[in-house]
């Protein structure tokens, strides 16, 4: 699925240079589910920026869907990151004014989906996540957990290769977070490729793989037997 080799970010200002992430080295294959751990200011967030081609590498090599991505223009990122790539959020980032089918929808807007289509790969997503009967309704009438699962579904509507999550409980209860946790080993049990950023230990527990980092680098790697 992507593969890095001796990558780094680091960003300078006319003062300070700092590095984020420093020439790492990471494989991860079609159907994993990986966390990404470790405490605030340790690269996370930037690793999966850089995965989720949001942000470019200052060094090394990002080898996605048997692409070299490193140095596209940002042109070309897009391409890459709307072919292969859904997003799930910790602030769910769904349009207050918009239904909840025409936040999931809104997804497919940016892509060729003939309109027959696109109902149809709607109606399909929201009634995987469970959110079908809500369809109607907008953000503001859901409760945290359901606001999540439409976020899930707009990311899962395009049919991405890979799902990168960040934080995606990070504002919710511990009984819907433990829902979307849930929902997320569901997703992966049926193919998805899921790599999640998490403070949460008990969620880490969800993948099948967990990544420790500190100071920019990889400091250990565990994976839970099947």
């Amino acid at each position: 699925m992507l593969t890095m080799r001796d990558l780094s970010r680091v960003y300078r200002s006319d003062t300070v240079e700092t590095t984020a992430i420093d020439h790492i080295d990471l494989d991860i294959a079609a159907g994993e589910f990986v966390a990404v751990m470790g405490p605030s200011g340790c690269g996370k967030s930037t690793l999966l920026n850089l995965i989720g081609l949001l942000d470019s590498p200052s060094g090394g090599s990002y080898v996605i869907a048997g692409q070299e991505v490193a140095g596209l223009p940002e042109a070309r990122l897009a391409e890459v990151r709307k072919r292969n790539i859904g997003f799930i959020f910790q602030s769910f980032n769904l349009v207050d004014e918009l239904t909840v089918r025409e936040n999931v929808e809104l997804a497919l807007l940016y892509h060729d989906v003939p309109a027959a289509e696109r109902r149809a790969r709607v109606d399909r997503v929201m009634d995987r996540v469970g959110i079908a009967h809500r369809a109607r309704h907008r953000p503001s009438q859901l409760s945290g957990g359901q606001q999540q699962r439409v976020a899930v579904a707009r990311a899962l509507v395009a049919e991405p290769r890979l799902i990168l999550a960040d934080e995606p409980t990070g504002n919710l209860d511990t009984h819907h977070g433990e829902e979307v946790m849930h929902m997320l080993q569901g997703l992966n049990a049926e193919g998805s490729t899921i790599v999640m950023v998490t403070h949460s230990p008990a969620h880490a527990d969800y993948a099948s793989r967990v990544i420790n980092m500190l100071d920019g680098r990889i400091l250990q790697e565990q994976r839970r037997a099947a």
